[in-house]
């Protein structure tokens, strides 16, 4: 036995206590009441009977409960077998890598045989767990002698479209022994890509007393070329054709010619030749290609022979459709705001948008749900009925911009995202007197541009109320100038100016065309559309926490991925296959996402031996060896029992010092 804070053990001094209490505490003569002292004979009394020790028991469990309290505070503990030849129980762990990159060359099959031979030549009762091994661990049984049930579990496993990690399996690993509480035989078998090594060698460290074993399943690197991105438009309009640029990268590979083949719904199109360098990259460029309306599937493939097929394809998604209908709300016709707002959108070089102004008036019978984008100049006091219509329109997941100038500000409130109006600041055109634009967050898409709000001066701006809402841009002199606020599923940008050039002069610069262009598309879904995602990237099936409304999600194979239940509770969904996924929404904005495998996976280097060997040992490496050197041995802390003892022993000193009290209270 030994212990882990040794220095504790000077508190057994504290034992001394009790003694000194019990041998030398003062005599105390209880005086008793007599009639005449006169025939008593003076005497002195002796102190030894009253120096003697007295109530045994008591003493001894006093010694003991500070014994006790100092042992366990030291931290006693016993070494019991760890793992070794000679330990009686263990837990075999089969881990198998089904990453991507296992399809090359029949990587899966080859350890998958080798994990069946390991399983036969195990001995007879042992436990055993089989895994298999992506961007998580996942355990295919729970632990068994059953060598059937084992070996169906291995036959089972197939390979994945995800990356692996072999960071998450030292973790996975560690959470495991702890939940055993036995030793840990883990045995992996793998091609060993060195992609997959986390950033520090510290994150593959194994808990104590495991011994881990690698099987590779390929002996060196394999030359391979893969489609390694694609760069497209998500949604083109108007316009009808779109260009494709294709990056062909070579993993260990000499020069080569390699033709590059793109398809658009099952159909060639056209095939390039690119040159790639050794070990190097090479880029091409198809300049236009007619796309029909609606989602169209693409695809970029190479005809290479390689050790891995299936990175040889890379999937895109374009969208052609008609410009997206926006309403204009204003409140009189002929003002300077809609031309202006009109020509900056006109003015973009791929208009998403087609314009349609309504003046407010007569705007009751409009129904927003038509529109991806609403957008409201100055409206001062909106209809009831139209507020509530918008409301909606914004709850379910329309986009709204607000233009708040003098008549907003008379009202004390921005209409339908219900915002308070703090005061109108006016300034003079004359002189420098005028507000500028400070900072704004360069992550919002609507201000992602340099030089966005340059001179740009403002001579009529509404005080808003920062709370509850992003502020996206500010004031020079403080005071939020454009706001986000959610609203259910939905979103609205606040603009604390107008879009004429009378409360400012941003229409006369060059920076308006673009701040419109980004506004329209951020709120219209235009700019976080994306055609391209990886195997274990998540899609937003919500921009808000709001629920009940159905998004519907259909797989590659044609099935729908979600129940009913989660198809109306849940938030995202993880994209765990490559092929095309159609996203259907309640608002209309239908996507579809195309899902390729990461191409990290395509580089097939292997990690270097002596890796392998230091991996190896950072489960063996913390057991301390027994004293005949054939069992490892660990510490088992024995603290908790002692703690426990001396619990029992305080209640027991409690009741044995109350007897003692009564006992001197009736001799008293």
């Amino acid at each position: 036995m030994g212990f882990f804070t040794p220095w504790f053990l000077a508190g057994l001094a504290a034992a001394g206590i009790p003694i000194y209490f019990h041998l030398l505490r003062r005599h105390r003569s209880v005086p008793k009441p007599f009639s005449s002292l006169m025939f008593f004979e003076r005497t002195t009394q002796s102190s030894i009977k009253h120096r003697r020790l007295r109530y045994w028991k008591l003493l001894a469990l006093r010694l003991a409960l500070l014994i006790l309290l100092a042992l366990a505070f030291a931290g006693p503990y016993v070494l019991e077998e760890a793992f070794g030849p000679g330990s009686a129980r263990r837990l075999v762990v089969l881990v198998i890598d089904n990453s991507f990159s296992m399809r090359a060359e029949g990587r899966l099959e080859r350890a998958k045989q080798e994990a069946r031979s390991v399983l036969d030549g195990l001995p007879a009762g042992a436990e055993v767990q089989v895994a298999a091994l992506a961007d998580r661990l996942e355990f295919q049984t729970l632990p068994t002698s059953d060598r059937g049930e084992l070996a169906a579990a291995i036959d089972a496993i197939q390979a994945s479209d995800a990356r692996s990690s072999y960071g998450e399996l030292a973790r996975a690993l560690r959470a495991a022994a702890e939940t055993a509480r036995m030793p840990l035989e883990v045995h992996f078998f793998s091609d060993l890509q060195q992609s997959s090594m986390p950033p520090s060698f510290v994150d593959l460290q194994l808990a104590p007393s495991t011994r881990f074993l690698l099987h590779p399943a390929a002996d060196d690197l394999a030359p391979n070329f893969a489609v390694e991105s694609v760069h497209a438009p998500a949604k083109i309009f108007r316009q009808a054709q779109a260009a494709v640029q294709a990056t062909i990268a070579g993993f260990g590979t000499e020069a080569a010619t390699i033709p590059v083949t793109l398809s658009v719904n099952g159909k060639r199109v056209e095939t390039l030749e690119a040159q790639v360098p050794a070990n190097g990259r090479a880029t091409v460029e198809f300049r236009s290609f007619e796309a029909a309306y609606g989602f169209n599937r693409c695809e970029v493939s190479i005809d290479a022979a390689d050790a891995l097929a299936d990175d040889n394809r890379y999937l895109f998604a374009i969208e052609r459709s008609d410009p997206e209908e926006a309403l204009f709300l204003h409140r009189r016709r002929g003002g300077r705001d809609l031309v202006y707002f009109r020509a900056a959108l006109e003015a973009s070089r791929n208009a998403a948008f087609r314009l349609q102004p309504v003046e407010i008036a007569r705007a009751g019978t409009i129904d927003p749900a038509r529109f991806s984008v609403v957008v409201l100049s100055d409206p001062g006091a909106l209809p009831a009925g139209l507020e509530r219509s918008l409301e909606q329109y914004l709850r379910l997941g329309g986009g709204l911009l607000i233009a708040a100038g003098s008549a907003t500000a008379r009202t004390g409130r921005i209409p339908v995202a219900d915002l308070p109006v703090l005061e109108a600041r006016y300034a003079s055109r004359q002189g420098e007197r005028f507000f500028l634009a400070g900072h704004s967050d360069s992550s919002h898409p609507a201000v992602a541009v340099e030089n966005l709000w340059d001179g740009v001066k403002f001579y009529l701006t509404v005080g808003l109320d920062p709370a509850n809402v992003r502020t996206v841009t500010r004031l020079a002199g403080g005071g939020p100038l454009l706001v986000e606020k959610a609203v259910g599923e939905g979103r609205a940008l606040i603009f604390a100016s107008t879009f004429d050039n009378v409360a400012n002069d941003f229409p006369l610069h060059p920076g308006f065309v673009a701040f419109v262009e980004r506004t329209m598309n951020y709120l219209g879904g235009v700019d976080t559309r994306t055609s391209v995602k990886r195997v274990g990237d998540f899609a937003d099936l919500r921009t808000s926490g709001a629920q009940g409304q159905v998004v519907e999600v259909i797989g590659p194979d044609g099935r729908r991925e979600l129940s009913l239940t989660e198809a109306a509770a849940a938030a995202s969904f993880e994209l765990t296959r490559t092929g095309f996924y159609e996203f259907r929404r309640p608002n209309g904005r239908n996507e579809m996402v195309a899902v390729n495998a990461d191409r990290r996976e395509s580089s097939l280097a292997v990690v270097p031996e002596e890796t392998r060997r230091l991996w190896e040992n950072t489960g063996e490496g913390t057991v301390e060896a027994g004293p005949t050197g054939g069992t490892n041995r660990r510490p088992r802390p024995l603290w908790w029992y002692v703690l426990l003892l001396a619990l029992a022993a305080a209640v027991a000193e409690s009741l044995v010092a109350a007897r003692y009290l009564a006992v001197e209270r009736g001799t008293a």
